[in-house]
């Protein structure tokens, strides 16, 4: 990743200096890419590498204008080896030292330097200054008396969100689509919308196209911007799910059963599920079997029941596995077995089966000190009767004599 980022920086500069060098570091890059060792996320840093090249670096000059400062005829080459022996290390440089006639050597450095680039360029800077000056204020006034327009009518969304879909119409595969969408430049805090638009997209087809599932897989493995912002995409559709048709559901849970199954999104993000008869609608329900029978058909049961039992992801699907009371924990286990995967609820069944013993005698423990309370409080009232009809006996008993 650290190669394809310092390439991206000094290829075009290493292309014109030395292209052997250059065409030997590409093809090291080719062959990882053939070995298929590496992590996906790094095989496309590569490609878009080579498409990079292929564009001549446009997006990555060898010099900035910015800093283009010496005439090419005035510039002056010095080709150093580090490998030299007679390189002199000049340390006490890296020591800042006192300077007692600083005032004197400044005068002899403008002295010099005047010289070199003559009176007449300071004289041009303090007039351009000045007149640089003026304008910036006369811009200041200007804008100070200029109306500050705020369009609310999301005219730029609107053309941005038009944009992205005509990009993912009009392309022949997924990866056509990805790498026009990138050249699309989305605004920054913009980026939500193409998520959006990928998912609109896919739910509006008559079925389920992988090209969709493709395309969202590469957005996340690119950048964890994209994860973010389909995380929370999956988060707005789940809460709104009731308002999709059956045919527009389906074809997002298949969706994000691809972005799931190939670990594109985190599974913790699962945690806003939760199983149970007040918490789900029909709509819900459907839209999670028909995610997970997408994941189970790619995993597998057997490595999607270890991701259930994993300890490390039981807080994040302590929702869709409920062990807060039984009547949940019932409806989850029927739940799962309905759509085919029973196999996942072994566990809640030992929990439910052992479930009635502990409430019973959670109960009972509640009930025991509950007793003692009242027994305490029946022992203390009647110490107090005794006490007081002896007061009273006394009281009587003096009063005859």
């Amino acid at each position: 990743e650290i190669a394809v980022g310092f390439m991206r920086e000094v290829g075009a500069h290493l292309a014109n200096a030395s292209p052997k060098a250059n065409n030997a570091i590409y093809e090291r890059f080719r062959a990882v890419l053939h070995e298929g060792e590496i992590d996906k996320r790094i095989q496309y840093m590569i490609e878009v590498l080579f498409q990079v090249r292929k564009d001549k670096y446009k997006d990555n000059p060898a010099i900035l204008k910015e800093l283009d400062l010496v005439e090419e005829e005035d510039q002056i080459t010095h080709n150093v080896s580090l490998d030299d022996d007679d390189l002199e290390n000049e340390d006490m440089l890296n020591i800042f030292k006192y300077d007692p006639d600083y005032t004197e050597n400044e005068e002899k450095y403008n002295a010099i330097k005047s010289e070199i680039l003559g009176d007449d360029e300071s004289g041009d800077e303090s007039g351009s200054s000045g007149s640089d000056g003026s304008d910036s204020e006369e811009d200041s006034e200007e804008e100070d008396d200029a109306m500050e327009i705020v369009d609310k009518t999301n005219a730029d969304v609107i053309e941005l969100r038009r944009k992205i879909y005509l990009t993912i119409m009009s392309s022949v595969n997924f990866e056509e689509a990805c790498h026009k969408l990138m050249k699309l430049h989305v605004p920054e805090g913009h980026e939500i919308e193409l998520c959006n638009m990928v998912i609109e997209c896919c739910s509006q087809e008559r079925t389920y196209l992988k090209y969709y599932g493709l395309m969202a897989e590469r957005f996340c493995k690119l950048n964890r911007l994209w994860v973010e912002n389909f995380t929370n995409c999956f988060e707005e559709v789940y809460n709104t799910i009731h308002r999709y048709e059956t045919n527009r559901l389906r074809n997002i849970a298949r969706l994000f059963g691809h972005l799931y199954n190939t670990d594109s999104l985190p599974w913790s993000s699962f945690k806003i599920i939760r199983l149970t008869e007040e918490d789900t609608t029909s709509a819900s329900r459907i839209f999670v079997k028909i995610m997970f029978q997408d994941i189970s058909e790619f995993l597998g049961v057997k490595v999607l029941k270890e991701r259930v039992l994993d300890p490390f992801m039981i807080e994040s699907l302590s929702g869709m596995f409920p062990k807060d009371n039984p009547k949940n924990t019932r409806f989850a286990i029927n739940y799962w077995t309905s759509i085919g995967l029973g196999s996942l609820t072994e566990d809640l069944r030992e929990w439910l089966r052992n479930a009635p013993s502990k409430i019973i005698k959670r109960k009972y423990s509640s009930d025991s000190d509950s007793s003692d309370s009242d027994s305490s409080s029946d022992s203390d009232s009647s110490d107090s009767d005794s006490s007081g009809s002896s007061s009273s006996g006394s009281s009587s008993s003096e009063y005859s004599d």
